[in-house]
C-alpha cells in the first residue's frame, strides 16, 4: 500500500482497499468456510431431526452464511488491532475500530433474528470468545484451543435457533469434534510461522508440539471422526452421512501424510484445502 510521509493512505482509493483488505474479504472463502461450516453441522442436522422443509433450510444457510462473513471479517479486524504492535498498517488507519463496530452490529441484527435463546448463545461468542482469542498467544500455548471453541460457536447457536433450547448429547459431542479440527488445522497453518513465532514468543500448538506435530494431529483428527460418527449416530442419521464421515477421515489422513511441515507454502496449501474435510462430512438432510 502506498503511503505518504505522514504515514497515511495517498489516496481515498488506497484507503478503501486498505480498509477492505483489513475485513480479508479479498481472500474469500479461505477463513470465512472454516467459520460457516460448523453452522452448517447445527443447522443440517437439527433439520434432519425437525424434518424441516429445503426451502426453510436454504433461507437459514444463507442467513448464517452472510453472518459468518461478517463474524469473520469483524474478527480479523480486531485481531490486527491486537497485533498492532507487530502490524503496523493498523495504525494507519484511524477509521479501524469504526469498521469494526460497523461489523459487530451488522452481526447483532442478523443474530437477533435466529431467536431469544440464539442471539444469547451467539452473544456469548461475540463478546467474550472471540475477543479473548487474540491475547490467547500470549497467554497459553494452546490459543488453538481457545480458538476452537469460537470457531465452532456456530454449532450450538444454529442448533438452537431452530430447536428453541440445547440438546446436551449431540451439541457437546460436535462441538469437541469442532474444537479438535480446529487445533488439527490451525496448528498446520501456524507451522508456517513457527520459526519466527519462537523468536518472537508468540506461543502456539505449532510451537508446543514440536516434532511430534504430526503425530499429535492424527490424534485429534481421530477424535473428530469419531465425534461426527457419535453425534451422527444420537442423531439417528442416514447411510449416506456415515460415508461422508469416513471421507472426512480419508482426507484428513491425506493431509498429515502430504504435508511439509516444515515448508510454509504446502502448510498455507494444506490449510486451504483443510475446509473439504469439513464438507465431506456434511449429513443429508
Amino acid at each position: 500500500m502506498s503511503l505518504n510521509g505522514a504515514g497515511r493512505p495517498n489516496s481515498k482509493r488506497a484507503t478503501w482497499v486498505a480498509y477492505y483488505r483489513l475485513t480479508r474479504k479479498h481472500n474469500f472463502p479461505t477463513g470465512l468456510d472454516v467459520v460457516f461450516w460448523p453452522c452448517t453441522w447445527g443447522l443440517i442436522m437439527s433439520a434432519y431431526a425437525l424434518r424441516l422443509s429445503p426451502r426453510s433450510l436454504a433461507i437459514q444457510l444463507a442467513a448464517y452464511f452472510v453472518g459468518a462473513t461478517l463474524r469473520h471479517s469483524a474478527a480479523c479486524i480486531w485481531n490486527d488491532m491486537c497485533d498492532i504492535e507487530i502490524d503496523r498498517k493498523v495504525a494507519s488507519l484511524g477509521g479501524a475500530a469504526i469498521l469494526l463496530a460497523a461489523h459487530f452490529i451488522a452481526c447483532l441484527v442478523i443474530l437477533s433474528y435466529a431467536g431469544d435463546a440464539a442471539f444469547k448463545w451467539g452473544l456469548f461468542c461475540l463478546c467474550f470468545l472471540d475477543p479473548l482469542y487474540p491475547l490467547m498467544k500470549r497467554w497459553t500455548d494452546w490459543p488453538q484451543l481457545w480458538l476452537g471453541f469460537a470457531m465452532t460457536w456456530g454449532l450450538p447457536v444454529s442448533w438452537v435457533s431452530n430447536f428453541g433450547e440445547m440438546n446436551w448429547y449431540i451439541v457437546p459431542v460436535l462441538l469437541g469434534g469442532g474444537v479438535c479440527w480446529t487445533i488439527h488445522y490451525d496448528t498446520i497453518y501456524a507451522c508456517q510461522d513457527r520459526r519466527d513465532d519462537i523468536k518472537a514468543g508468540v506461543r502456539s500448538t505449532a510451537v508446543l508440539f514440536g516434532d511430534w506435530t504430526r503425530l499429535i494431529l492424527a490424534c485429534f483428527s481421530a477424535c473428530f471422526v469419531i465425534c461426527l460418527a457419535l453425534a451422527g449416530g444420537i442423531n439417528h442419521q442416514g447411510p449416506l452421512f456415515f460415508i461422508t464421515v469416513a471421507g472426512t477421515a480419508f482426507h484428513l489422513a491425506w493431509q498429515l501424510i502430504v504435508v511439509d511441515l516444515d515448508d510454509s507454502s504446502d502448510c498455507h496449501r494444506i490449510f486451504k484445502v483443510s475446509s473439504v474435510s469439513c464438507w465431506r462430512s456434511e449429513p443429508e438432510s
